[in-house]
């Protein structure tokens, strides 16, 4: 009877050579490899793995959760092989239905289903606090920005002395929705605070001008008001 391994990462960025060296030490051949989320049960290599198992085969994960995410899931697979007469072990140790009496499986595979939720949604939670906490410091989430400051003040410049978002683009080569981006990701305060700070180092409104790449205009407007209109 076939020994068939199943290894299951949940994004093409991870990678699933652990999973697939412990489960050829196991003597499993072949050993199927699948990225895909463990949110339903409808994913293209389990459904195959599943339809080419026979009578008497054994499927071996690393963990039961290798299989979904949810406790019904776990349950609805297991109920489904052990009904084809297919057998699955957990590396973990946690699950063998080889050997463990029919009749307290759905128990085990409950139980370790449920502290898999469980633990998936501390996970969440500790990360979504993480992220609070770190975004109240000032640590910024997202795409990184893909220009410079002088751009960025270029761009404050140019939409301070009244032109268009489109007029800036093809100005400077860029596209409209970048000089929105630019315009929210870099507000025109953050330029005012740049001009005073040189202004209070005794720097003219020619050099402030100069080194933060602002009309005279702009800069002395900034220096004045705070924030460019």
């Amino acid at each position: 009877m076939a020994r068939i391994g199943l290894a299951r990462c949940s994004t093409d960025q991870q990678d699933a050579a652990r999973q697939v060296q412990a489960l050829e030490a196991a003597g499993c051949n072949p050993v199927h490899i699948e990225h895909a989320s463990g949110k339903t049960l409808e994913r293209e290599v389990l459904q195959q793995v599943l339809a080419d198992l026979q009578p008497g085969d054994t499927l071996v994960i690393h963990e039961l959760d290798r299989l979904g995410r949810s406790m019904i899931q776990m349950l609805q697979c297991v109920e489904h092989l052990m009904e084809r007469g297919v057998h699955l072990v957990t590396l973990d140790g946690k699950l063998n239905t080889e050997t463990t009496d029919p009749s307290i499986v759905k128990l085990i595979v409950g139980i370790l289903g449920y502290a898999a939720e469980m633990e998936r949604a501390a996970i969440t939670k500790r990360t979504a606090e993480g992220r609070i906490v770190a975004q109240a410091a000032g640590v910024k989430f997202g795409r990184k920005r893909s220009w410079d400051q002088g751009l960025a003040n270029t761009v404050h410049a140019m939409r301070a002395e009244g032109k268009g978002y489109g007029t800036i683009a093809t100005a400077l080569g860029i596209t409209s929705s970048k000089v929105r981006r630019i315009l929210e990701a870099s507000p025109a305060d953050e330029q005012a605070a740049q001009v005073r700070r040189l202004a209070l180092e005794g720097l003219t409104v020619a050099a402030i001008a100069r080194a933060t790449g602002l009309s005279e205009s702009t800069t002395r407007r900034l220096a004045k008001a705070g924030v460019a209109k």
